[in-house]
């Protein structure tokens, strides 16, 4: 079951009155032996569903059937209705009505048992989908026999199964998972020899007209609602093709172009309508194109591809509840359709059992195979039930096509009444349940899956066969696997990835490829960085410009080729953005790298008079990528060390932060002015507050403001009180640093470690954090706070803030209790998180969190006395520790253990990204991250890593008395 309870009214007076007002004009309704159950239910949809409730209102006669019958009957009975549109006498208006009075007879019933807790979601969606199914057939038969003469029927009846047309569902539709109130994802095929069509204008030109009828009447709006929405847009090349396609260019375009996303899609494909043995042929024909015979790993680039860009979409970069997009937000019903769907594209071509179409179904089969855990298969299954059940009833309110939870406080409260809880409190405690279930088995997912270096060019591409000259040269060039470098450059002239779909691509990477290929070779791993090419292309949407850049620049081509072989996700981003490694040229990689005055500096350039906030951050985005690669470049090439790098990122990010704040404020005090003697200050915590990031980090902030509470009120045309003021700033400011533009996010941002965490205010007032932090922190936050440092805002706020946190870590501490506590925390941390493997260099014993609190431990412990440890990065307290309040020797070794895995850490953000495993990288990564790390090779370097950790651990556990 959902979850999910009998919807409550909102309002009750109303509800009671609207009830009462319909039964005056239908008395005889509570005469019914049904009523008494389902009049708790009226109650529920008179107050919140004006769509269920207008339908019951307009038609008691109809509620009278509905209730009278099973649903099962019932919806047989409202479905039986549709014959009529097969009469001679029916006209397409008559048609028209009554296809949508059978639509609204199904939905109503449909709904009532949903709601009712008739119908579990499978029930639910079946029912929908068999409704959809009978609709779109009773449309296809109207067109057909309204179409009268303008087709050959050879003097015979209209007859769809002879019509040479196949309708297709896709989607939920062709799963029979269907929602509410959903789209109807179908494909029309023809049969281009099919006699029925080869009349009048011809076949095309019929099979195009008789589908512009079917969603016509299925689509169009009368008096009495609509259908079914149509969405057409799955068949091939959309946009250059008619809403009907024949079946030899569909299986064309299938064996030529077809793509990932489309394989994804025909999991779900089943005929519907017309000529169902004629689908049924061409499903079978496309199997193969579906079901790959290997492994196809190369499919979750475009899975991971399609979420990036869901994800970019607002509101959808973390899990919340108001506001929050249950289909498409983090944790919702999207991730795990592609959970499922990954597997199965990457399994099913050797294991029929797992080419299903339902996502239950085969959840519980891949619990089966064993390729996920039983409590992943019940937990992401309940979580379905749920998130679906909640889709259906926020669009069963107004029969709108929605997966948006309220923003509005009241109407989120109503909403959570509507699914049948209590108020807002259980609704998000349940959702939210769910929704991080399903984002961790997700994340755990994609972290396991292998790489995609060792199986570049492993699609099906049609083309001539190799030819032998061509794989001599390859191989005298350096490509170890001459084969397969010729299948990549093969299919990236037949259009096989997004970026060279257009024939201009083509041309430029036609005169490209001889001197593409010769950069590949001189960059040491000509293979890698064909491979890394190879999906760099898969995921850009079009590269002509890239491909100019690298044609007219030989040491921009030969600079890429390098990052190409030995750090990907660098290469990733000029993929993205072709005009950063321009940038880089243009600058030079000996330039000095940028401090915090200077990023500052050159940012204010930025704040031109008159250009719009929207403009600035999209500028401040472009600045910011730039910038990044320009320090990842810096560090590729060696000319920089990681600790030098940690401090370019944190320095520029620090400067981001000062130059959103400064745009943002001045808009928001032209609407609200400024509360007299108010003063903001941004707290950078973390990898920001230790000056220790990497390319991938995310921002640890914290805001803290002070006020006159003698004058509370901001002076603008639009006064706030200061606490309002100041919570509407920060959330700006956040929004400025974290909302996807055109040109991306700035940086992911965590206010966790405020006062009271999530619970508490996005920011703190002066006297809130200093009380706080002295009477209610626990010991964790006073060890975050030892990384803290002032990043923005009020320099004398700021000054004082450091007051605070200096007089709050450095007293007179029980370094014993202390200790204990802070172990004790490192093993509550190990048991809830663990670690994912000796390259976990963060979590796993003996690790850089290890590290960390030892470093943070000592600092609280005896700040009070030692001063030198007044300090906030790590390499410095230790420093300072040394021979002082721990051994020397002990410092060295977790000096040398820092360095080294900071220097990893460093280096794997660069190349590889946030939680990849270098174990499964390609050789050109694996080698150029063990020369960074000074080991002669990856599996020393290995090692090496395994021995430091012990090392470290067996410090931990001598300072914290285990």
């Amino acid at each position: 079951m959902s979850g999910l309870a009998l919807p409550r009214p909102a309002h009750k007076r109303t509800a009671r009155a609207r009830l009462d007002e319909f039964l005056a004009e239908a008395p005889d309704l509570e005469a019914l032996p049904q009523w008494a159950d389902f009049a708790p239910l009226a109650l529920g949809l008179a107050d919140q569903s004006p769509f269920l409730w207008g339908l019951i209102k307009r038609d008691p006669e109809r509620l009278k059937r509905i209730l009278g019958a099973e649903p099962e009957a019932a919806l047989d009975a409202a479905l039986a209705t549709l014959g009529e549109c097969d009469s001679e006498e029916c006209s397409e208006a008559r048609a028209m009505t009554v296809l949508r009075k059978a639509k609204q007879e199904s939905a109503l019933l449909i709904a009532l048992a949903d709601l009712g807790g008739v119908f579990d979601q499978v029930a639910t969606t079946w029912a929908l989908s068999r409704a959809a199914d009978a609709l779109v057939a009773a449309a296809l038969r109207t067109a057909l026999r309204l179409a009268g003469s303008k087709l050959n029927w050879d003097g015979a009846e209209p007859d769809e199964r002879r019509c040479g047309l196949t309708v297709l569902a896709l989607g939920k539709h062709g799963a029979r998972e269907l929602n509410y109130s959903s789209d109807v994802d179908l494909v029309v095929f023809f049969d281009g020899a099919s006699p029925v069509l080869d009349a009048g204008q011809g076949v095309k030109a019929n099979a195009v007209r008789i589908t512009q009828h079917i969603v016509k009447l299925l689509n169009e709006r009368t008096g009495d609602g609509y259908v079914l929405r149509v969405d057409l847009r799955l068949r091939p090349d959309p946009g250059s093709t008619a809403v009907a396609v024949s079946l030899d260019a569909a299986r064309h375009y299938y064996e030529t172009l077809g793509q990932n996303w489309e394989r994804a899609a025909f999991i779900k494909a089943r005929p519907v309508a017309g000529d169902i043995s004629l689908g049924v042929s061409f499903l079978e024909e496309l199997s193969p194109f579906i079901w790959r015979k290997y492994f196809d790993y190369a499919a979750i680039a475009d899975v991971h591809a399609m979420k990036r860009q869901i994800h970019a979409v607002k509101g959808h970069a973390e899990i919340a509840v108001a506001g929050h997009d249950v289909k498409l937000g983090r944790g919702g019903i999207r991730e795990i359709e592609f959970f499922v769907q990954t597997q199965q594209l990457i399994f099913g071509g050797r294991r029929k059992q797992l080419r299903g179409s339902r996502t239950l179904d085969m959840l519980r089969q891949l619990e089966a195979d064993q390729w996920i855990t039983p409590q992943a298969a019940d937990e992401l299954s309940e979580a379905y039930d749920f998130l679906r059940g909640v889709e259906h009833r926020l669009q069963m309110l107004n029969d709108h096509q929605t997966q948006r939870l309220p923003a509005d406080d009241e109407a989120l409260k109503a909403f959570a009444l509507f699914c049948g809880f209590g108020g807002v409190a259980g609704f998000s405690t349940a959702l939210t349940k769910r929704l991080r279930a399903v984002e961790r088995h997700y994340a755990r997912l994609f972290e396991d899956a292998p790489g995609l270096d060792s199986r570049a060019g492993s699609l099906v591409f049609t083309g001539s066969a190799d030819d032998p000259e061509t794989l001599n040269t390859l191989r005298e060039m350096g490509f170890r696997d001459p084969a397969r470098a010729a299948e990549t450059v093969r299919g990236w002239h037949f259009g096989r990835r997004a970026a060279v779909r257009s024939a201009r691509a083509r041309e430029v990477l036609t005169e490209l490829i001889p001197a593409l290929l010769n950069a590949f070779a001189k960059s040491g791993d000509a293979d890698c960085a064909i491979a890394a090419m190879d999906q760099a292309m898969e995921r850009m949407p079009a590269a002509v410009e890239l491909f100019s850049l690298l044609k007219s620049h030989e040491a921009m081509r030969q600079l890429f080729a390098d990052i190409l072989g030995g750090a990907p996700r660098l290469a990733e981003v000029v993929a993205q953005m072709p005009n950063t490694l321009d940038a880089a040229i243009d600058q030079g990689l000996s330039a000095i790298v940028g401090d915090e005055a200077d990023y500052v500096r050159r940012l204010a350039g930025f704040h031109v008079s008159g250009s719009s906030l929207e403009d600035f951050l999209d500028i401040a985005r472009t600045f910011a990528v730039e910038e990044k690669f320009l320090i990842g470049l810096r560090l590729f090439a060696e000319l920089i060390e990681p600790e030098q790098a940690g401090r370019s990122y944190s320095a520029l990010a620090s400067a981001l932060i000062q130059a959103c704040l400064e745009r943002v404020e001045a808009i928001f005090v032209e609407e609200h002015g400024r509360p007299p003697g108010g003063r903001f200050c941004v707290l950078g915590f973390g990898k920001l507050g230790s000056r220790e990031m990497t390319a991938t980090s995310d921002l640890d902030l914290v805001v803290v403001y002070d006020f006159d509470p003698e004058r509370a009120e901001s002076d603008g045309p639009k006064p706030l009180h200061a606490s309002v003021y100041y919570g509407r700033l920060t959330q700006r400011l956040i929004a400025a640093l974290s909302a996807p533009t055109r040109r991306g996010k700035l940086f992911a941002v965590d206010m966790r470690l405020r006062p009271s965490g999530n619970q508490g205010p996005v920011a703190a007032r002066l006297s809130t954090f200093r009380t706080y932090h002295a009477e209610q922190a626990e010991i964790w936050e006073h060890m975050a706070l030892t990384r803290a440092r002032p990043i923005a805002g009020d320099a004398s706020l700021c000054e004082e803030v450091r007051g605070i946190i200096e007089a709050t870590l450095f007293v007179k501490r029980d370094f014993s209790a202390l200790a204990k506590e802070a172990r004790e925390m490192r093993a509550l941390i190990a048991k809830e998180k663990g670690f994912g493997g000796p390259w976990d260099l963060k979590l796993a014993p003996g690790g850089l969190l290890d590290i960390e609190f030892v470093a943070q431990v000592l600092a609280l412990g005896h700040g009070f006395d030692a001063r030198g440890l007044r300090v906030q990065g790590t390499a410095e307290i230790l420093a300072a520790a040394s021979g002082n309040v721990l051994e020397a020797e002990a410092v060295a070794t977790l000096g040398e253990a820092l360095a080294l895995f900071s220097k990893v850490t460093q280096w794997l953000r660069l190349s590889l990204g946030e939680g990849s495993d270098p174990a499964s990288a390609a050789e050109g990564v694996k080698r150029r991250l063990a020369i960074a790390a000074g080991s002669p090779d990856f599996a020393r370097l290995e090692r090496e890593l395994g021995e430091r950790r012990k090392e470290v651990r067996r410090i931990f556990e001598e300072v914290m008395g285990a």
